[in-house]
């Protein structure tokens, strides 16, 4: 189903049902397709996921540069 920008704001809470039906909706701005409402499968929100596979970064990695980096670097 294609719907204006103001049927979409006026009925957003219908159109996220009939999203999480399966049903295929998309924005239209002057007749001309904008944007998609799609469904939010649980494997693309994983608030902390790498929490775990992630460390801070060395100590070194934050000191400033030494000159012979800073002339590799061009400045």
């Amino acid at each position: 189903m294609q719907v204006s920008v103001h049927a979409a704001k006026t009925n957003l809470s219908k159109l996220l049902e009939a999203v999480e039906r399966g049903e295929r909706v998309v924005i239209a701005r002057h007749g001309v397709p904008a944007a998609e409402l799609v469904p939010v499968h649980e494997s693309q929100v994983k608030f902390g996921s790498l929490k775990e596979k992630l460390k801070p970064p060395p100590d070194a990695f934050l000191a400033p540069m030494t000159d012979e980096e800073l002339n590799d670097w061009g400045a």
